[in-house]
């Protein structure tokens, strides 16, 4: 019964002491677990301490750079320009306003809108105008053709011109009349004026720079160019007619190039409209001569084959630089496909070139014959600058006398 109740009492013993062993170990575990927590703890505090540190040190730096930019005019006038750009700008301003001022300003756009469409109508006016008076104009452009290609003689009347350079003239009016004989003796059948059109080609730079030396025996036969405007009810448009005489190279008379434009406000920007605009132009087919194509050229290539090792020559037409692919221009697509940017380039540069010859070249031929009109162009860029140059340098005595009344220089 003893070794019972002591064995049961061992038991228990054991129980107790292993309920106090895991207490225990809980204890020490717990002792541990805390000791971890005040080591992390420490580490709270020291990397609180070190962000507090490291925020003091970043306020310092801030107030040292303020300090830095206040003491320096230009950097404090930059910023306040630049803050005073993004406080001013249009739509930030605009966006300042009550709903009812914004509800008047969208009315306001939509009245512009409406205008630009009458500016519109007021261009599609101006080309049935140019049109008009491109008929009163076309008897004396025939008329010039006529003397260019010695197809009729200038009357007296139609001759006499009085220069601004009259007296010039007449101090060389003896040597003239001196040599009047040996003029009649030397004279020879020239017809018309040699080379007129191909001369305005070599003046002008804009043109020079599309002709190759294999264009020029081509463009001396060019007798004469012409606009045509695009007729009533027809969309708008200009032609220009490019009249060769006979020659070697091709069997067209006449060259053509249609440049078509647009007079309507854009549907999605329509604030943008600034005028008809030049959106597409149709070139022609030119009849070569068999081996007068200066469009191309051709090319000997060398090809080895794969198997046998063999070599031959076989021969390729390339495209070749000239002014005569003038009149195969870049077709802009119609599904609204974007060009790549040498394309839009080559694309923006045919339509101001159209537009020069519809403007300049052909209204005012002899001019640019003679280089009249180029040194007037030359002339006029040159007072800009001299312009430019007169102010900067009015401004700058300005600062000089300023320099100089100032007692502290």
């Amino acid at each position: 019964m003893r070794r019972g109740v002591v064995g049961g009492g061992a038991a228990r013993a054991r129980r107790l002491r292993g309920a106090r062993g895991a207490a225990a170990s809980a204890a020490g575990g717990a002792r541990v677990d805390t000791g971890t927590q005040m080591a992390d703890n420490s580490k709270t505090e020291d990397t609180a301490s070190d962000s507090l540190e490291a925020a003091k040190n970043a306020s310092n730096k801030k107030e040292k750079l303020a300090d830095q930019v206040m003491q320096n005019p230009q950097a404090l006038a930059a910023l306040q320009e630049r803050l005073d750009n993004t406080a001013l700008t249009p739509s930030s301003y605009i966006d300042t306003f009550p709903k009812a001022v914004i509800r008047r300003i969208d009315a306001l756009k939509k009245l512009q809108v409406k205008c630009a469409h009458i500016e519109a109508k007021f261009y599609e006016e101006v080309h049935d105008l140019e049109r008009k008076y491109a008929a009163l104009y076309q008897p004396l452009f025939d008329k010039r053709r006529e003397f260019i290609n010695g197809e009729a003689e200038p009357t007296d009347a139609e001759a006499e011109w009085h220069s601004e350079n009259e007296e010039e003239e007449k101090l060389a009016g003896d040597l003239k009349n001196a040599m009047v004989i040996e003029e009649k003796a030397e004279e020879t059948n020239v017809k018309g004026i040699p080379d007129f059109w191909f001369t305005i080609f070599r003046n002008v730079d804009m043109l020079s720079e599309l002709v190759q030396e294999y264009d020029e025996p081509i463009l001396k036969h060019l007798q004469d160019i012409k606009v045509k405007f695009s007729e009533p009810g027809q969309p708008m448009s200009f032609s220009l007619e490019f009249h060769f005489g006979p020659n070697d190279y091709f069997s067209n008379s006449v060259l053509t190039k249609t440049y078509k434009m647009k007079s309507e406000p854009d549907k999605t920007d329509p604030f943008s409209f600034e005028g008809p605009e030049i959106v597409d132009c149709e070139g022609c087919t030119i009849d070569w001569k068999k081996g007068k194509n200066v469009t191309v050229k051709t090319i000997k290539k060398k090809q080895k084959h794969k198997g046998r090792g063999t070599v031959r020559t076989i021969t390729k037409q390339v495209p070749n630089d000239s002014f005569f692919n003038f009149f195969s221009p870049i077709k802009v697509s119609g599904d609204g496909e974007s060009l790549d940017e040498d394309s839009e380039y080559t694309l923006a540069a045919d339509f101001e070139i159209g537009h020069f010859f519809r403007e300049r070249i052909v209204p005012r031929a002899v001019l640019y014959f003679t280089g009249e009109a180029i040194e007037d162009d030359d002339n006029f860029e040159e007072d800009e600058e001299g312009e430019e140059e007169e102010l900067e340098g009015e401004e700058e005595g300005e600062e000089e006398e300023d320099a100089e009344g100032d007692p502290k220089v």
